[in-house]
């Protein structure tokens, strides 16, 4: 247990109806940098993401060990149960009727370990909905998606190219690399090697090709080293160093499952608009989204399938013609509410979220917002954002790696190191006619009044660490001031320092560029000064949202 003398610096902040206590002390082993103590931490997390949905995600995409998966063989009766469900719903057979085209890399028994990685795929529902009717709408649901992204596309009256007249959607995993290339060839290189989280956390091999590979055609480094954390206890590095496992080993169509169960907020994850676990808000059913196969399109590439502008392209209109074909095929029901076509919903890379409060996020990044009375005005925070960061809200332990900045992905943020626990001693000298002792390391902002060594002084702007008796911020209310025993030497006329209501503002880096309505272009991510503050965009505000606070598009932040 770590014991401080003198430092405790306890702040209460409020979450909605969630309250918390978070002690910042300076840390004993770096003079720079505070400590927080994990339980705070866990505090903090459970408080921002106590809505049930986030621990309906996070179970969603537990995993079963590979020495698990790779022992699966069909008809096995040790195999696991979601795996048995799959064997009854769409057996050898059904799978051989939809892959006479496809790539000799995907099998099925290839299938069932993908299944068998992720529990929640074809899973038991305890709660009266039919877990087969589910499982079996699942299955038919990834194979229009997966004619669409790794299909023939060969019409059935091409005697020549498809001499068995298959239906299109039964020509799904034709492709199990990205067409024009092969294993050995260094692409999809954009961004590797770069000063930047992403590369802290996933970062590329060199010579190796991030091309698409699988029924998901998994592209880029990030991608791949996400999807290997997830396969492999967390590390990334599996196939960021061999990547063509994506290709030739049950990653293949695991790849596809894990996608699937996968909700990038605010898009949720494909089985829970399959299983209706998931509602929709009040701005997704304003924008046109809602139950059905067309929101399952929107979830995998709205920006470019969806909306009116869209409506005739062929993509969306191929997956839905192959879901329409299997459905009617496997007799898979349609409910009344349900739609198969995205074209009347707005994309959800378009969605303006600005002020919904029922829309949930999946990412954290640092929470950028001035504190006045913590260190620094730093928040020691993280925030759920709508846009992918380094760290996910759904990953254990990644609360924790966002406060401390564990890849370097908060410009300026505090140097935080995390310990068990914190016991802080509380000063043995006494209260003065009932005003607390002076705390070293608490922060007092203009009027707050503290006593020390039998006298009360009060605080003429923000302090922290400045003894009361040495002036400066503070001022002697009350009682006679105790002279230090070996005083520092004053200046020979002593010049009174202003009482002032905030700290002086500290001039901005370099890097923070002043805004002007109308013609500043700010995008996410870019910094500016306006009016002696701060900000941070967020949402490209574009050249008209003027920063004046916190809000939609801008967080206010330290200026240093």
């Amino acid at each position: 247990m770590l014991k401080i003398k003198h430092l405790a610096t306890l702040v209460c902040c409020t979450f909605a109806a969630n309250s918390y206590a978070l002690t910042i002390l300076p840390d004993p082993e770096n003079s720079a940098g505070y400590i927080v103590s994990k339980t705070d931490l866990q505090t903090a997390e459970q408080a921002k993401t106590a809505d049930p949905m986030y621990q309906i995600w996070a179970q969603a995409l537990e995993t079963r060990s590979n020495t698990i998966v790779e022992a699966i063989i069909p008809g096995l009766d040790a195999n696991p149960e979601n795996v048995k469900r799959v064997e009854r719903v769409f057996p050898q057979y059904e799978w051989d009727f939809l892959t006479q085209m496809a790539a000799p890399e995907y099998t099925y028994t290839r299938f069932l370990r993908a299944i068998g990685k992720f529990p929640a795929f074809c899973g038991e529902y305890t709660d009266g909905r039919d877990s087969d009717a589910i499982c079996k709408k699942s299955i038919v649901t990834a194979f229009a998606h997966f004619s669409q992204e790794t299909g023939g596309h060969i019409a059935k009256d091409n005697v020549s190219d498809n001499p068995l007249a298959l239906e299109e959607w039964q020509q799904a995993l034709v492709h199990v690399r990205e067409m024009g290339w092969s294993e050995g060839q260094s692409g999809y290189t954009t961004g590797c090697g770069q000063n930047d989280w992403q590369n802290a956390r996933w970062p590329c091999a060199t010579g190796q090709g991030y091309f698409g590979r699988g029924a998901k055609q998994l592209s880029y480094h990030f991608n791949y080293g996400a999807f290997s954390e997830v396969m492999f206890d967390g590390d990334a590095t599996v196939l960021l160093n061999n990547p063509g496992l994506v290709a030739d080993s049950w990653l293949n169509l695991a790849s596809a499952i894990w996608f699937f169960l996968t909700p990038q907020a605010p898009k949720p994850a494909m089985l829970h608009v399959i299983d209706r676990t998931w509602t929709p808000s009040q701005r997704e059913s304003d924008a046109g989204i809602g139950y059905g196969f067309g929101t399952t399109i929107n979830v995998i590439n709205g920006g470019i399938e969806c909306g009116e502008q869209n409506k005739d392209k062929g993509q969306p209109v191929n997956r839905i013609r192959y879901w329409e074909g299997l459905a009617n095929h496997y007799q898979i029901p349609v409910e009344s509410d349900e739609k198969n076509t995205c074209w009347q919903q707005t994309p959800y890379g378009s969605l303006n979220l600005n002020g919904a409060t029922d829309v949930l996020y999946t990412n954290w990044d640092g929470n950028w917002k001035y504190y006045s009375d913590r260190p620094g005005g730093y928040s020691f925070e993280c925030e759920l954002v709508g846009f992918q960061t380094a760290y996910s809200a759904l990953v254990a332990g990644d609360y924790e790696k966002c406060v401390t900045n564990f890849y370097g992905s908060h410009a300026n943020w505090p140097q935080v190191r995390v310990v068990d626990s914190i016991d802080p001693e509380i000063p043995t000298e006494p209260p003065v006619g009932g005003v607390a002792a002076w705390d070293s390391a608490k922060v007092y902002n203009t009027g707050d009044k503290v006593s020390y060594k039998g006298a009360i002084y009060e605080a003429k702007w923000w302090s922290q660490g400045n003894e009361p008796t040495q002036g400066d911020p503070w001022k002697l209310v009350s009682g006679e001031a105790t002279v230090p025993t070996n005083p520092d030497p004053l200046p020979s006329t002593p010049v009174e320092s202003p009482v002032v209501t905030e700290p002086e503002p500290t001039p901005p880096s370099s890097d923070f560029s002043i805004w002007q309505a109308g013609v500043t272009q700010a995008k996410t991510g870019d910094k500016v000064t306006h009016n002696g503050k701060c900000f941070v965009a967020k949402n490209n505000p574009g050249v008209w949202e003027t920063p004046t606070q916190s809000n939609w598009f801008w967080d206010e932040v330290n200026c240093q």
